[in-house]
């Protein structure tokens, strides 16, 4: 079983673009689709200890997050009212959002995934 578990959405470009970096880089992951199976309380309290912030594990560009109100009640939110939004709703979540077994973060950046995984 692969230590790396990547929550993607199949049709963004974004998240292609990671797996084939994940590919390029002879990586063993678990791809899952953040939409059917969003992260789990465990891996997005893990996210928040890695990144120390809730807003970069939103996904701030989507049509979800403008109509849920979270951009104007985020920062009076308790982390577990803001983590069952998002397990509710994996649209909410930057992706890829990945876990490893020792941190999760989201988003696609080359150089922070170096950095985390290689």
């Amino acid at each position: 079983m692969p230590e790396l578990t990547v929550y993607v959405y199949r049709k963004c470009s974004t998240c292609r673009k990671a797996l084939k970096w994940l590919d390029d880089h002879g990586l063993t992951y678990e791809e899952r689709s953040i939409r059917e199976q969003p992260p789990t309380l465990p891996e997005l309290q893990k996210a928040l200890t890695t990144v120390g912030q809730l807003r970069p594990l939103l996904n701030t560009s989507s049509q979800d997050y403008r109509d849920s109100g979270l951009k104007d009640t985020l920062d009076a939110m308790a982390p577990e009212a803001v983590f069952n939004r998002l397990m509710a709703n994996g649209n909410l979540i930057k992706r890829p959002f990945v876990v490893t077994p020792n941190a999760a973060f989201a988003g696609f950046k080359e150089e922070t995934w170096a950095q985390r995984l290689l």
